[in-house]
């Protein structure tokens, strides 16, 4: 009796002092824990995504790829799979679980490995949020008193909802969505039970038993999982017999982008940084660009194929690479294949072009090897037949007349397939290409292609590429010209001319395309036909600075431009995207815009935070200003000034300023859609449209190849060259190589523009002239012509007193203007 009172004494002693203990842990440790209040406004680490602006994902950016999901979006099978492997009492216990925790020791005793574990998902959740991964008895403790407190704070789901979104999973994947994407490459709720299972398996050791980096461990893991749902009631015998039966599946998946276009991704990217630093890639934001997917799409079509139309004019410059032979010349041995593979693995596809070794010569083809492993053939009359060797950009070697003088066993070559079916020899394309096209309303950037290739070069011409845009820059001389004084009809001499220019550093003897001289010409022809000397003697007239001043209101960087006539010419180094933005301005009818990308950012939960406001044309809106020498305004009613004023107010986009005049305007685009009709880019006639203008553009080499035009409703320029200055080929131009670029493009983004014609604005007039003189024509005269012109600038009739008075009148314009 006396010894039951002992014991009885004993154990209550013993549970005081216990509870003494436990006091005082939680006393000296209490203050120091972090308040898990916090845990409701947590921010997990979420990589930032971008989109066109029709919702379809073109970048993903960020360390840590995670997918967050509510709990009520998490599929109930996973639940269950997820407490089955860490913590099936989750839903009744307070955040400890004695008798979890005393199945996992014994576990542990009787199999020697660790089975479910003893830590709740609660004290998982505390531990992955505020505490350190040391084993220590002190961080023990504080994962038991968080864990209380969570379960105090927080509901069951939102615990779960924590612990679900941002546990480690492999591979940079933190969460289940996320990591059911990079493992199967679709959400968790698309996923079959033994894949519910197989992600549920991972937290244990999740850097070396994923799927992919321990392929048994996990699928064992896998197994038990299913096998502690089955005795806990969750599935039945049959759904757990066909689990462990699936085979493994998972594979490595990036970013589930709905179609690559690196280019704009990696323009939105650098933005967002610039924006908000390191955050940019954590804090989950949705970037919506001005991309249009369609057109997009089509943009990295048609630099693709007009880089291989040119590419295949210049012949045929060999395997990539040359690897060793296999020793026997009949089969490819083992070590050869390795070796083969290994290169393979080595190759990035680049534009569609697949890269592949040739393993064995026949007559009429030849054996291919690709990088799965897989095996291929490629016939003598697809691509191999028509392989002539490139010897220069201007000349090519005899057509081959076998295989071997092609290829040989062990050549690293790249083919394609096509509507066929089949292999065809290609190769890479040594020159370079560029395209961007623009809203001309509001300069949003509906498409960019900075290249062949993001794969083979992150180098992004449209952008960072600073060429030379010859003949593309003349309709801005001819612009200045226009706003200074001259018509459309004035004669300039198409003659020799040899200049002394100091800042030239020699005597500059420029000649037109051809070495030919054409005499009196006027400015319509002479733009149409792209005219050089034209052009320098235009320049001569009105000045330099007085060019310099003009081009400024389209956008361009004038603090570089050289102070000579060689500006006529287009020798001022600029990017296509500035191109193409000052060519927004001649088709939008006059107004400056400037060219963006990104058109709003959402939060991770889709607040808009940023939303673009760019400066945009309103045609119909009362003017807010004129330029000098402007066609006088009408009075404005009252209504017209209240809708104003109501306008200021608003939401609306700021409107763009005029910087052109819209009467100069609308004569040089009907000057440009000349250059379409019968100069340098009559080309475009296949598109059997009345509404496009533009200008073709060559440099010297040639080096580059543009085409820049427009109508009313998308302007593009595309660019042709090789990244080291290395001359296209005598026989290419802006019209044989960018312009079938452009083409391509401009037939799928007009498809929804309607053909039509601008109206003739205030102030213009249309007259017969006579295209000798470009003075008004002779009443019956046969040969005279329909000319625009502004009202004020009609010339004379042909005779001797008006063109002198013309002349007079152009050299006061010019002196007043600038």
């Amino acid at each position: 009796m006396g010894f039951l009172r002992f014991l009885l004494r004993s154990s209550v002693l013993g549970l005081l002092g216990l509870s003494w203990l436990l006091a005082g842990v939680y006393l000296y440790l209490d203050p120091g824990l972090p308040d898990v209040e916090t845990l409701r406004d947590v921010r997990l680490q979420t990589p930032m995504q971008v989109y066109t602006r029709d919702g379809h994902l073109i970048g993903q950016f960020g360390e840590q790829k995670r997918n967050p999901l509510r709990f009520e979006d998490i599929p109930p099978q996973f639940v269950q799979a997820l407490l089955a492997a860490e913590d099936d009492r989750f839903f009744t216990h307070r955040g400890v679980d004695l008798a979890g925790l005393m199945r996992a020791v014994s576990e542990l005793a009787l199999t020697g490995e660790k089975g479910s574990g003893g830590s709740t998902l609660t004290m998982q959740v505390a531990r992955n949020y505020f505490l350190s991964l040391e084993r220590t008895f002190t961080r023990k403790f504080n994962e038991i008193l968080l864990a209380i407190k969570i379960e105090r704070a927080l509901e069951k789901e939102e615990i779960f909802e924590l612990y679900f979104n941002r546990v480690f999973l492999g591979h940079r994947a933190y969460g289940f969505e996320a990591a059911s994407q990079v493992y199967y490459g679709t959400g968790i709720g698309e996923l079959t039970l033994a894949q519910h299972a197989m992600l549920a398996g991972i937290p244990k050791a999740p850097s070396r038993n994923n799927p992919i980096s321990g392929p048994q461990a996990s699928k064992e893991r896998r197994d038990w999982i299913l096998g502690r749902m089955l005795s806990l009631g969750y599935i039945q015998q049959e759904h757990w017999a066909a689990a462990v039966q699936e085979p493994a599946s998972a594979q490595h998946h990036g970013a589930q982008l709905s179609f690559a276009a690196h280019y704009a991704a990696e323009m939105a990217r650098q933005e967002m940084l610039e924006r908000y630093g390191m955050s940019a890639y954590t804090d989950g934001y949705h970037v919506y660009t001005t991309i249009n997917s369609e057109l997009q799409q089509l943009a990295q079509q048609t630099v693709v194929n007009g880089l291989m139309t040119y590419d295949r004019r210049h012949g045929y410059r060999g395997p990539e690479r040359q690897l060793p032979p296999p020793t026997d010349a009949g089969q490819a041995d083992g070590r050869a294949t390795a070796a083969w593979l290994a290169a393979l693995a080595d190759t990035p596809v680049v534009a569609g072009l697949t890269p592949a070794i040739v393993t064995r010569l026949r007559e009429d083809r030849v054996d291919l090897l690709f990088s799965d492993g897989t095996s291929g053939e490629l016939l003598w009359d697809d691509g191999l037949r028509q392989a002539s060797p490139y010897l220069t950009e201007n000349s090519m070697g005899r057509a081959p007349s076998s295989i071997a003088d092609v290829v040989s066993a062990g050549d690293l070559i790249r083919v394609q397939r096509k509507d066929d079916a089949r292999w065809h020899l290609s190769q890479v394309p040594a020159a370079q290409a560029a395209l961007v096209s623009l809203n001309p309303d509001n300069g949003a950037i509906v498409s960019i292609v900075g290249g062949l290739g993001f794969e083979s070069s992150k180098f992004n011409r449209a952008t960072q590429a600073r060429r030379q845009p010859g003949s593309s820059f003349k309709p801005f001389v001819y612009s200045a010209a226009l706003e200074a004084g001259f018509t459309a009809a004035s004669i300039i001499n198409d003659a020799p001319v040899v200049l002394e220019d100091t800042s030239l550093e020699d005597i500059w003897r420029p000649e037109n395309d051809g070495g030919r001289f054409y005499g009196p010409t006027r400015l319509r022809w002479a733009l149409t036909q792209s005219r050089n000397l034209v052009s320098i003697r235009l320049l001569q007239q009105i000045g330099v600075p007085a060019l310099i001043r003009h081009v400024e209101r389209f956008g361009f960087d004038t603090s570089e431009f050289a102070p000579d006539l060689s500006l006529a010419l287009g020798t001022h180094v600029m990017s296509p995207l500035q191109l193409a933005t000052a060519y927004a301005v001649l088709a939008n009818g006059g107004y400056a815009v400037q060219p963006f990308l990104i058109e709003r950012i959402e939060d991770t939960d889709g607040n808009v935070v940023f939303a673009a406001a760019p400066p945009t044309v309103c045609r119909d809106c009362p003017p807010a200003r004129s330029l000098e020498g402007a066609a006088p305004e009408r009075e404005l009613r009252m209504e017209e000034i209240l809708a104003g004023a109501t306008e200021a107010d608003s939401t609306t986009p700021p409107r763009a300023e005029r910087v052109m005049d819209e009467r100069s305007n609308f004569i040089l685009t009907s000057i440009l859609k000349d250059v379409i009709k019968r100069g340098t880019g009559r080309r475009a006639l296949t598109l059997g449209r009345d509404d496009l203008a533009g200008k073709t553009g060559t440099t010297n080499g040639p080096m580059d190849a543009w085409f820049s035009g427009y109508n009313r409703d998308v302007v593009t320029t595309a660019w042709v060259g090789f990244d080291n200055y290395t001359p296209l080929g005598r026989r290419e131009f802006g019209g044989t190589a960018a312009l079938p670029i452009w083409i391509d493009y401009m037939r799928g983004a007009l498809r929804d523009s309607p053909d039509v014609q601008p109206p003739l604005p205030p102030g213009v007039v249309h007259v017969r002239i006579d295209p000798d003189t470009g003075l008004l024509a002779r009443p019956g005269q046969q040969n005279a012509i329909f000319e625009y012109f502004r009202e004020d600038r009609v010339p004379a009739p042909s005779g001797g007193a008006g063109d002198a008075g013309l002349r007079g009148t152009t050299e006061d314009l010019v002196r007043d203007i600038f």
